[in-house]
Formats: C-alpha cells, sequence, structure tokens
C-alpha cells in the first residue's frame, strides 16, 4: 500500500512506488516534457523509488477519483529546506499543475515544516515561471548558460519560497 502524504479537492500526492517506474519514466522523456526538465536515468530513478525519503522522493500525483495517476514531482530534501526539480504534470490543462504544487508547497510547509522550497525553471517556459510566481516564489536569480541542451546553452531561473511567505499567501 503505497504512503499517502496529503489529499486536495480532486488529487492525493503520494510516495511512488517502483510499480510506478514506468509511468514516471515514459513522462519524463515525453516530448512535451522533455524540453522543460533534465531527466534522470533509469538507476537514478529506482533509487529515488527505493529510498527512505528523508534525502529524496519521487511523489506521484494521482486522481483521487481514477486512483490514477496524472504527474510526478521529484523532490530533495534538505535539513531546513525542500528542492523541487521535477514537476511533470502529463494531464494539461485542467488545472492538475496547480492543485499539485500548492498540495506540494502545502505538505512541505505544514506538515514537513520545512523554511524554505526553491526550484530552477528554463528561462523559457513563461507558463511554469508564471506558475510558479503565482503561488508566492520570488526570482532569487538566473543562471546563465548553465545546461546544454542539442548544442545549445540555456539558462535557469532560481525561484525560491519561505515558509512565512506561505503562509501570508494562505490568509489571503
Amino acid at each position: 500500500m503505497s504512503t499517502i502524504l496529503i489529499e486536495g479537492e480532486r488529487l492525493r500526492l503520494r510516495r511512488a512506488e517502483m510499480n510506478d517506474f514506468n509511468f514516471i519514466f515514459k513522462i519524463q522523456y515525453a516530448p512535451e516534457n522533455l524540453k522543460f526538465i533534465v531527466p534522470k536515468d533509469e538507476k537514478f530513478q529506482i533509487e529515488a523509488i527505493e529510498s527512505d525519503g528523508s534525502e529524496k522522493m519521487n511523489i506521484i500525483v494521482e486522481e483521487i477519483e481514477t486512483q490514477k495517476p496524472v504527474g510526478y514531482f521529484f523532490v530533495q530534501i534538505d535539513e531546513f529546506e525542500i528542492e523541487f526539480m521535477h514537476i511533470v504534470i502529463n494531464k494539461k490543462g485542467v488545472g492538475y499543475g496547480r492543485e499539485g504544487l500548492q498540495l506540494l508547497l502545502k505538505w512541505s510547509f505544514e506538515v514537513k515544516k520545512f523554511h524554505r522550497a526553491w526550484l530552477d525553471c528554463k528561462d523559457y517556459n513563461q507558463v511554469a515561471l508564471n506558475l510558479y510566481e503565482s503561488l508566492g516564489f520570488v526570482r532569487e536569480g538566473l543562471i546563465r548558460e548553465t545546461l546544454l541542451t542539442n548544442g545549445v546553452y540555456e539558462n535557469l531561473v532560481v525561484l525560491g519560497i519561505l515558509d512565512r511567505e506561505f503562509f501570508a499567501m494562505q490568509k489571503k
């Protein structure tokens, strides 16, 4: 039985299990997702699934009603902060990215009591940048030409949100 981390209106977040491996691997390499992430290899994904979750974790975003996965998050955990490394939603256009991220933030700050959450995003992924900023993330910096993808150097925007900023947004 999988470990449910948190539930929302339509979605739940749960720890990934080995039977989720094919789903994770498939959607990270889907052309519509691949251009926005740096995929992790098979060994890395298996280690993340089999880990105890104290340092890294694959999280499945699942519809409550159908119990079908619609995306996944990969997070790296430090003592006081959490990094959202992969944010991949397979079922697009229905608000699952927003709802899933809201649940991940709620779990991070209300359940796990992290001080800070952060992520990086390719600078041309305007849809994602708009979503992150609408959820309270603040641009903290730009890492110039840090990724080489198909012979082209790409920039990453670093965004973060502090616990007090998250809780202030919840009061609105």
